[in-house]
């Protein structure tokens, strides 16, 4: 099992950049598929982006595909993603998961999850 602890939200002007990191403490971390997901106030969760425990492969939900980049640094223990040209619609809660072994993709069945950390994109 991993903890995860995920930094970096904030408030943001429409356009602006942030990126969130999210560490992981417990567990290998190089063998497990992280993912990011959102849930905005209101509405259910949604997968964001993901990234596969070797690293190889990335994917992204449509809404932030070519906005968002995800990538992972396992010496540090830590999956970032990198938020450019953020819209209003991309406030929300902000989660990190992991799923051991998994393709990083939204049918990973993640069972690690983080506390969040808030985003908040200013029109």
């Amino acid at each position: 099992q991993v903890q995860l602890v995920e930094s970096g939200g904030g408030l943001v002007q429409a356009g602006g950049s942030l990126r969130l990191s999210c560490a992981a403490s417990g567990g290998t971390f190089s063998t497990y598929a992280m993912g990011w997901f959102r849930q905005a106030p209101g509405k259910q969760r949604e997968f964001a982006a993901g990234i596969s425990w070797s690293g190889g492969s990335t994917n992204y939900a449509d809404s932030v595909k070519g906005r968002f980049t995800i990538s992972r640094d396992n010496f540090k223990r830590t999956v970032y993603l990198q938020m450019n040209s953020l819209k209003p619609e991309d406030t929300a809660a902000y989660y990190c998961a992991a799923k051991k072994w998994g393709a990083g993709t939204p049918a990973d069945e993640y069972n690690n999850w983080g506390q969040g950390t808030q985003v908040t994109v200013s029109s």
